[in-house]
Formats: structure tokens, C-alpha cells, sequence
């Protein structure tokens, strides 16, 4: 759930935003294969510019291409469009959605003014999809407690020159190796994820030990004033080493492997047959 970019669902579809210049940025990709239905999305935008062009809508100056996530999981630049220029979009394509959309759109532009204003929306909203989703509430509660807590810390490495995604990616990685001898890639691919977002996926004790991995790194990066990349690399090395130690503690005396497999996904499977195993016992 990173509060600069995410996705936001429309009757069930993906539309990547991200947050800049101080207000959301849609994918105007996204927003014209929900509308259209089109299987070339990009060859209809890319016509549907032209048509723009010709109505007086300048489109080379209005769209802006940002960074966002792509199929394959990568960062790549994309058309994106405000939303005071996506409703002007929205009304040079012919869809029955286009009304319901404009509605939709309001709402969700509206959301992050009004969590900026108010904080604890942006919570509220997050645990309300995360209960939706069938998450209890023990452990939503965990996961929006590692949020704040990942705050912390990217907080601390951007004032100390640390503010590449790419320098963020190779810490977080030095932590989660520390804790739990296994990068997040590797962690993915143990528990059989893809584009899933690793930490949704985590069990209980999974998060309390990120937790403690990262806050801990927080801690000794404030103590010792660690300054730009590498020291903050071995500040991470340190705070993750932390977190393992305890959690090796724990297997020790739990005589059980904190490291798991389990998934939410797999989760939801086995409660979704169970389900239906009973209604088609009760029928």
C-alpha cells in the first residue's frame, strides 16, 4: 500500500493513479480499455489523440507521463492525465460506463484531499479493504501498524540522502535477508507470488518480525546519524540482524520455523472449498 502510487478499482478493474503535484494522476491507458472494451487499448488512445487534437484539446501538453508499474512488474513511463483533463477524456469516448465512471472518478480524486487533511481516513479506508478481503482483525491491525512503521524509516532515509527506489529496494532487501535469510524476491517465490504485494501475504509472526527488523533499523540509523547510502546499508545489515536473532530465538524454543509458506491466497482457497463443501452438505 504505498501512498504514493496505487491501484483503485472500478467494477472490478485496475486503474494504476499515482500522487503528483499534489493531486492524482491517472492512466489514461487504464481509464480507455475499462471504456471502451477495446482489445488495443494504446492503438485507440493513440487515435483518440488525434481526434482531441482536432477539438482543440491539446493532449501533448495536458498528459504527463509518470513512472508507474507495469505488467511485468517494472516501473515504466505512462501516459497519466489529472483529473480535470481525464473527465475532458472521458467525454470524447462514446461508452455507456462514461456517467458511472465520472462519478467514480470524482470520488476517488476527492479521497486523497481528504486524507491529507485527515490521516486517519487513509487507515480507515485501508483496514475497511483489508476486513472486506477477509483479513481479520488481529491481523489488520498488525499490517497497519507495519505501515506506520516503514513510514518511519523511509522518513529517516530520505533525510539522510537516501531517495532512490532503488536504494529503498536494496535496503529493504539487506533488512528482510537479515531477519529472515531470505530476500523479498526470494520470500515471493517461496510462497508462490508474483505481482502480489509480499507483506499482504505474511503471517502473523511474519510481520511482527518485519516490524521489528525495520524499527530496529530506524533506531540505530537515528542513534548513529548514518549518512546516505552506504552507511545505511550497514545500519540495515544491523537492524535486520536484530530481528533474526530473535526470531531464531523463537524457533529455538518454539520448536517451530517462523519462515512459512502459507499465503493469503492460499488462505482464501482453502476457506472459499470449505464453504462450499458445507453449503453443499446443507443442501
Amino acid at each position: 500500500m504505498n501512498p504514493e502510487t496505487s491501484l483503485v478499482i472500478f467494477q472490478g478493474k485496475n486503474v494504476r493513479r499515482i500522487w503528483h503535484n499534489d493531486e492524482w494522476w491517472f492512466s489514461v491507458i487504464d481509464i480507455v480499455a475499462i471504456l471502451t472494451d477495446s482489445s488495443i487499448p494504446k492503438r485507440y488512445w493513440s487515435d483518440l489523440k488525434v481526434k482531441l487534437l482536432e477539438e482543440g484539446f491539446e493532449p501533448y501538453d495536458k498528459i504527463v507521463q509518470l513512472k508507474l508499474p507495469a505488467e511485468d512488474g517494472k516501473l515504466r513511463e505512462t501516459d497519466c492525465a489529472n483529473t480535470k483533463n481525464m473527465f475532458r477524456i472521458i467525454q470524447s469516448i462514446p461508452s455507456q460506463k462514461a456517467e458511472p465512471f465520472k462519478l467514480w472518478l470524482a470520488k476517488v480524486g476527492y479521497e486523497r484531499i481528504q486524507e491529507i487533511e485527515n490521516p486517519e481516513l487513509a487507515q480507515k479506508r485501508m483496514k475497511e479493504i483489508y476486513k472486506a478481503k477477509g483479513y481479520s482483525e488481529d491481523w489488520i491491525e498488525k499490517r497497519a501498524r507495519g505501515i506506520a512503521i516503514r513510514d518511519e524509516l523511509t522518513a529517516e532515509w530520505e533525510n539522510r540522502e537516501i531517495k532512490t527506489e532503488r536504494e529503498y529496494a536494496i535496503l529493504t532487501a539487506e533488512i528482510s535477508k537479515a531477519t529472515f535469510g531470505l530476500t523479498p524476491s526470494e520470500y515471493k517465490e517461496l510462497k508462490g507470488l508474483e505481482r502480489e504485494n509480499l507483506r499482504d501475504h505474511m503471517t502473523d509472526l511474519e510481520l511482527i518480525f518485519s516490524m521489528l527488523g525495520e524499527a530496529a533499523t530506524t533506531e540505530i540509523t537515528k542513534n548513529k546519524n548514518t549518512q546516505g547510502f552506504g552507511e545505511g546499508k550497514k545500519a540495515a545489515q544491523e537492524g535486520g540482524a536484530v530481528a533474526g536473532r530473535a526470531r531464531k530465538d523463537l524457533e529455538d524454543k518454539s520448536g517451530r520455523k517462523v519462515v512459512s509458506s502459507e499465503n493469503y491466497l492460499a488462505q482464501a482457497e482453502s476457506v472459499k472449498k470449505l464453504e462450499k463443501k458445507k453449503s453443499t452438505q446443507n443442501s
